[in-house]
Formats: structure tokens, sequence, C-alpha cells
């Protein structure tokens, strides 16, 4: 497989949207959610959309959006304008709804729970079964996951300010991650007073 898992800012980025139908709108949602410019080229858009910020352009200022994009997504009916901005695109990034592996990104079925982003690519073969995956994946991940998750995070910022070796935090983040107490905590959903204990623990090796 030519593609690699990356994630990538797009807090600020300019995204331009052939097309304005089913597709297009969820990938513009997306990227309006993560903070990114947004021009669609297509018929009309929703409330929602020009709500959040998006912008409705003529698809024939394609070759000025083209331009004017850092992101350009393919996701139109018209397949002979689709071709015509990809090929203008060059070497810029480009996802393509229509045709996914004939572009350079690849825009994942995806979700969230809590702070955790999922992301799943079956490599173009079935986004039926990406959407089958994301389903078995929700039903396991148990709230008692996410606590850990954040409890982590805070040991692992604690441990910064105490230790200075990464190998060594590594081995304790483990330990942490191990202990009964923090775990019997976790399962009552006392996330203050498994902070509490991780802190009693950190002082303890301030302490030798």
């Amino acid at each position: 497989m030519d593609y690699t898992s990356i994630y990538l800012k797009t807090f600020d980025l300019n995204v331009f949207i052939l097309g304005t139908g089913e597709v297009a709108t969820r990938r513009a949602n997306k990227f309006l959610d993560h903070g990114a410019n947004v021009k669609l080229a297509g018929n009309d858009l929703s409330k929602d959309l020009i709500d959040k910020g998006a912008e409705l352009c003529s698809p024939c200022d394609a070759d000025k959006l083209v331009e004017w994009a850092d992101l350009v997504v393919v996701a139109s009916g018209d397949e002979g304008l689709c071709e015509h901005v990809s090929e203008i695109s060059g070497d810029k990034l480009i996802n393509r709804a229509d045709y996914p592996l004939r572009g350079n990104v690849i825009v994942p079925t995806s979700f969230n729970i809590a702070d955790v982003e999922i992301s799943i690519f079956t490599n173009g073969k079935s986004p039926l079964m990406a959407r089958q995956l994301r389903k078995k994946i929700q039903a396991v991940i148990t709230d008692e996951d996410i606590l850990e998750i954040e409890l982590q995070d805070y040991a692992r910022l604690k441990l910064k300010s105490a230790i200075d070796e990464q190998k060594v935090r590594r081995d304790y983040l483990y330990q942490i991650f191990e202990d009964e107490e923090i775990n019997d905590l976790i399962k009552k959903g006392e996330l203050d007073l498994a902070k509490d204990h991780i802190d009693k623990l950190i002082r303890g090796l301030n302490d030798t």
C-alpha cells in the first residue's frame, strides 16, 4: 500500500471542494469543524455550512480556487470537471472522493470518543466495511478507557517536571497504568482521587 496514516493540521488551511452534494458536504463539515477555510463550487449550500463559514463559488472559478487552495477535494458528479480540476491541481494535496486512489490524500471514515479520534481505511476496498468496523470499535471502547487516557496524560505531564529521562518516565507510566488502587478508582469514576494518588506517587519519586 502506498499510503501512510498521518494527521494533518487543518486550522486555517485553505480547502477547495469541487461539488456541493452529500459527499462534498460531509467533507466540508469535517474540515470546517477542524478550523479550515472552506470554499465549495456547485449549485447551493445548506444553511448549516454557511453558518459555519463555508463559501459558495461558481464551478467556472475552479482554476482560481485551485490556485487559492492548500488542499483540493474533488467530489462532483461532473466527471469531466473532476478530471480538469485534478489535472490543474498539480503537486497540491488532493483528495479524490470519486476515485480515492488517484489522489494523494485519503479522508478516511473517522469518529471521536471524547478526545480520542479513530480513523479506518480499507485501502478503498470497502467503505461499507469501514462503517461496520467503526460500530464494532465504538462498542469495545469503554468510559474507563477514556478516563485512563486522561490520567495517563495527567501523569505524563507531572513526570516531565520530575524526571528528565524519557525511558524512566515511560517505566513509571506503565507502573501507574498497572496500579491496582488507581484502577479501582477509575472503575468507580473517581478521577480526582486517582489524580491525588498519582500526585502522591510522584512526590514519593522526588523524595527518593
